[in-house]
């Protein structure tokens, strides 16, 4: 009798300890949201860290209203974020009186003034080149395009393409394997100025045939013949050290290589006239114009290699990394090559080029110093205002035939 009153009591505290363990889950789901546990094992941290790397990398963080869950990944976040590099610049991108000291008295007028009106305010140089001859037709700030130069960026791809094309190692179409089923021509590479490629290139080369190379190029000895304070640039001995990039950073963008103005100008110019490096020349009156004799110091056989680099080098400025310059400038084809790197605080900016017009054609060479607003398209830009400068002066179409060329004198010893 007892039994049977028993039995249905259990089972209804049953059913009410059942209904009231329901009732109060999510409460006990909230607190445990809350307040997290957070376990890190010591074999999965290193990958747990890695992935932390990857999200803080890639999600962009918005503030919250609610308050946030301090876990062990939002901690390190914040860590990685207060550690996080940022490059700091020290040097002024505007500068005054950079014509201060030049002279010019040898110089084209038309040409110095569109150079000038094209610089501008900013810190910089402009050479400008017949490549036909090697005459020096204006040159804006003298101080700096006789230095001895800078860290030439990426336009120091342009000696890489051409000793890579001259061994067989590419073409401008090859597709050079990247990594990651990531592949990519000379043209493009050339176009996006993309580091990978040439790194990769630069490795295949060798740094004794990529230095051979450069040297044959004209880096690493004077660009000029007796141009009064003329420095020279430097081309390395020995190979960067594996641990700053050895051979490939020496490619993509010339670590431990210093390159001036006058350099790229003359290299350019090889490659505008189809090979033939010349000495550079600056008059300095008129008598020393009426009296100029090109000067060659080499010949280049690459020849047939130019048309592999030319679409690359127009591509630069169709759709490229000096696109800028058609913001200013479509009336001729424009082909170069820019350049932005930095060194102690100061940002270097770049671009090497020649102006295909109906009459001749015509090298310039923009370089920028200074700070954060320098870099390489910056420097296209104020190249396409100084081909604009000139057409505006109906320049092209008096330019005069190139003089036939002369070997140096043995005498000269150079």
């Amino acid at each position: 009798m007892k039994l049977r009153l028993i039995l249905p009591r259990l089972l209804f505290l049953s059913v009410l300890a059942l209904l009231l363990g329901l009732w109060t889950r999510p409460v006990v789901l909230a607190a445990t949201i809350a307040t997290p546990k957070v376990t890190v094992h010591k074999k999965s941290k290193s990958r747990h860290i890695r992935a932390t790397h990857r999200r803080v990398a890639t999600v962009k963080h918005t503030r919250h209203s609610s308050p946030r869950v301090r876990t062990a990944s939002s901690s390190h976040r914040r860590r990685y974020r207060r550690h996080r590099y940022y490059e700091r610049f020290t040097a002024s991108s505007y500068a005054q009186d950079q014509t201060a000291g030049d002279i010019a008295a040898g110089e084209d007028p038309v040409v110095r003034q569109a150079a000038i009106s094209a610089l501008g305010d900013m810190n910089g140089t402009v050479v400008v080149i017949n490549p036909d001859n090697g005459r020096i037709l204006a040159m804006v700030n003298h101080r700096l395009a006789l230095s001895s130069g800078a860290e030439p960026c990426s336009t120091i791809k342009l000696s890489v393409a051409l000793a890579a094309l001259e061994e067989g190692i590419i073409t401008a179409d090859t597709p050079v394997d990247l990594g990651g089923h990531y592949h990519m021509t000379l043209t493009d590479a050339l176009a996006h100025s993309n580091n990978l490629y040439f790194e990769t290139v630069g490795r295949r080369l060798g740094f004794d045939r990529v230095k051979y190379y450069a040297n044959m190029f004209g880096l690493g000895e004077l660009a000029g013949y007796n141009i009064p304070g003329e420095q020279l640039g430097v081309y390395p001995t020995h190979v960067l050290p594996e641990s700053m990039g050895g051979v490939g950073r020496m490619c993509s963008f010339g670590e431990s290589v210093s390159v001036t103005p006058l350099q790229l100008g003359a290299l350019i110019s090889a490659i505008a006239n189809g090979g033939t490096l010349y000495y550079l020349q600056h008059p300095e009156t008129a008598a020393e114009v009426a009296n100029f004799h090109p000067l060659v110091k080499r010949d280049l056989n690459i020849g047939p290699l130019l048309p592999s680099m030319s679409v690359g080098m127009s591509d630069v400025v169709r759709f490229g990394t000096g696109r800028t310059v058609r913001a200013n400038f479509k009336d001729f084809p424009v082909l170069g090559k820019t350049g932005t790197c930095s060194n102690n605080g100061t940002r270097f900016g770049w671009f090497g080029s020649y102006a295909d017009t109906p009459y001749g054609r015509l090298v310039a060479v923009f370089f920028l110093e200074g700070g954060r607003p320098t870099y390489g398209p910056k420097a296209a830009e104020l190249a396409g205002i100084f081909y604009r400068n000139l057409e505006e002066q109906n320049y092209y179409a008096t330019m005069a035939p190139a003089q036939p060329k002369s070997e140096v004198s043995a005498l000269t010893g150079r």
